[in-house]
Parts: C-alpha cells; sequence; structure tokens
C-alpha cells in the first residue's frame, strides 16, 4: 500500500504541474484548481508514505525524480517542449542517483 501511496503522489504532483502550465499564471480557474488539488494530494499522500515509515530520503527521492522525469517527457512528447541528449543524460542520472539510494538503505 505505501508504494501505490507514493505513485498517487507522484502522479498527483505531475498532473499539478502539467496544470500549472497551463493555467497561465493562476488567471485560468479550472489549471489554477487542478494545480493546488493536485499539489495538495501529493503531499498529504507523501505524508502517509512517511507515517508508514518509508524514509524520507528515499520517499521523496523518488518522488522528485519519477515527478522530473514524467513532467520532462510529457512537455517534451506533448507540450512542444525540447529535450536535449544533455538533459536525457541528466534524467538518467537522477534516476541512477535515487537507485543508488534505494539500494544503499536495503541493508
Amino acid at each position: 500500500m505505501t508504494w501505490l501511496m507514493l505513485i498517487g503522489a507522484i502522479l498527483a504532483e505531475v498532473t499539478g504541474t502539467i496544470a500549472l502550465r497551463f493555467s497561465e499564471g493562476f488567471t485560468r480557474p479550472v489549471p489554477s484548481l487542478v494545480t493546488a488539488v493536485g499539489y495538495l494530494v501529493a503531499f498529504y499522500l507523501l505524508a502517509q508514505v512517511l507515517k508508514q515509515g518509508m524514509s524520507i530520503g528515499v520517499a521523496y527521492g523518488i518522488w522528485a525524480a519519477l515527478g522530473v522525469l514524467l513532467v520532462a517527457v510529457i512537455g517534451a512528447l506533448f507540450l512542444g517542449d525540447t529535450l536535449t541528449w544533455v538533459q536525457v543524460g541528466g534524467l538518467v542520472l537522477v534516476i541512477a542517483g535515487v537507485a543508488a539510494l534505494e539500494m544503499g538503505g536495503a541493508h
């Protein structure tokens, strides 16, 4: 259940971030509301993950890394953002860093 809540937190944060793009500086009500609700749900679910005992470094690292990865890929595939090979390399390094954090904690 902990991992499902973490996945939910990631998806809520990504939804909020993508909606932020469409809010036009919080001038459009519906995307602005989706942004606020997405972030509230994301932080609530992350808090529940921490309450379940997942370490904050691992939970936040996975949340942040997968969130950045998903937003970058969605931006490149659907929103016209560019994604250079250097940026792709950076995303790979972020994922590798989170994996190292997870493996280092599993003694």
